[in-house]
C-alpha cells in the first residue's frame, strides 16, 4: 500500500489526484502547517528535508513532485497519462512536467516571500521592507509573472491541455502553479483569459480530482 505524506494546502494534492486517476489504492498521513506555514518537524522522520509530498512504496521513500509522478506512471500502468514516445505531445509533456517546478514555482514562491516580508521584520523597519517588496514585485516578479500567464494561455489555447488534446500527468503537475497563481496573486487572476479558465474548469470537473479532495480534505486552491 502506498503511503502519501500529505501536507494541507500543498503540492501534495496533485499526487492524490494522480493516484485516483490511476486507480491505485493508498493511505494518507496528513500534516498540518504551523503558525509559520511550514510543515511540522515530524515530516523529517520520513525525509531529511521535511517537505511534502513524499510517498512510501514497497520500502522506498520518494520525494519531489516530478519524481513521484514519473515513478507512479512507470510503476502503475500510467501510459494513458503520458503521450507516446517520439511525438510532439511527448516533448510538450516532458517540458511541462519539469517546467512546473523548475520555472513556474520558484517565481510563485518568490512572490509569496516578498508579500510576507514586511510582516517579518521589526515594526520600525516595515516601511523600508514594504518598499523593497513592492520594488521587487514591480521591477522583477510581476513582469515575469505576466510572461508566464501569457505563456500558459497560449499553450492551453492550442488544444485545451498542456501536452495535447487529452489530459496527461503534465496537466496534473501544472495544476498547482496555475491554481496557486489564480487563487492568491491578483495580477495573475486579472490577466487570466478563457483558455486558463476552461482548463481549470475541466480538471476540477474530473471525478478523480474530486475524489482527491474528499480524501485529502480542504484544499484552498481548488477555487478561484
Amino acid at each position: 500500500m502506498i503511503i502519501v505524506h500529505y501536507l494541507e494546502d500543498s503540492r501534495a494534492h496533485r499526487i492524490l489526484w494522480l493516484l485516483e486517476e490511476l486507480g491505485v489504492p493508498y493511505d494518507i498521513n496528513v500534516y498540518r502547517r504551523g503558525s509559520d506555514m511550514r510543515a511540522p518537524e515530524s515530516l523529517k522522520a520520513v525525509h531529511p528535508l521535511g517537505k511534502s509530498p513524499v510517498i512510501e512504496d514497497d520500502g522506498k521513500v520518494i520525494a519531489e513532485s516530478g519524481a513521484i509522478i514519473e515513478y507512479l506512471i512507470d510503476s502503475y500502468g500510467g501510459e494513458a497519462l503520458r503521450p507516446p514516445a517520439g511525438t510532439d505531445e511527448r516533448l510538450r509533456y516532458n517540458y511541462f512536467l519539469h517546467y512546473a517546478e523548475g520555472s513556474a514555482m520558484p517565481l510563485l514562491v518568490m512572490k509569496l516571500i516578498f508579500s510576507k516580508l514586511p510582516g517579518q521584520v521589526p515594526l520600525l523597519l516595515r516601511p523600508i521592507a514594504s518598499l523593497i517588496a513592492k520594488g521587487a514585485g514591480a521591477k522583477f516578479l510581476d513582469p515575469q509573472l505576466r510572461d508566464h500567464v501569457e505563456f500558459w494561455e497560449s499553450e492551453l489555447g492550442r488544444d485545451g491541455f498542456f501536452a495535447g488534446a487529452a489530459l496527461s500527468a503534465a496537466d496534473i503537475a501544472m495544476s498547482f502553479p496555475i491554481e496557486a497563481a489564480m487563487s492568491r496573486i491578483v495580477q495573475a487572476k486579472e490577466q487570466a483569459s478563457p483558455a486558463i479558465r476552461l482548463y481549470l474548469a475541466a480538471i476540477r470537473a474530473r471525478p478523480a480530482y474530486q475524489r482527491a479532495l474528499e480524501r485529502g480534505g480542504a484544499y484552498a486552491y481548488a477555487t478561484t
